[in-house]
């Protein structure tokens, strides 16, 4: 491979784990935020208003990072490893809550 198309990979890289894993933290941010709370008593609505605002700077912090960041593969492992994790809590709070 020449040295273009290493360079084209690894831009492709880091753009896809900015757009793709800073999406995915992002969406796990929010869920958990949202589901934390409400379960904390907050109006749902508020919550969600509060939380979704906040996001839009999440992401501009992650997709920032991505960039930034000297390792891909740990770009990817918190972004993504990140998102699934608290996607999951947030998950586990509203089971706890309709139960």
């Amino acid at each position: 491979m020449n040295k273009a198309g290493g360079v084209n990979l690894w831009v492709t890289n880091r753009i896809l784990s900015a757009l793709l894993g800073g999406y995915a933290f992002t969406w796990g941010f929010a869920s958990l935020g949202i589901a934390g709370l409400a379960a904390l008593g907050v109006d749902f609505h508020e919550a969600e208003t509060g939380i979704l605002m906040l996001a839009f700077l999440v992401f501009l912090g992650v997709f920032l990072w991505a960039f930034a960041c000297r390792s891909v593969a740990r770009v990817w492992a918190v972004l993504a490893g990140g998102g699934a994790v608290m996607t999951l809590s947030a998950w586990l709070i509203q089971q706890t809550m309709l139960s």
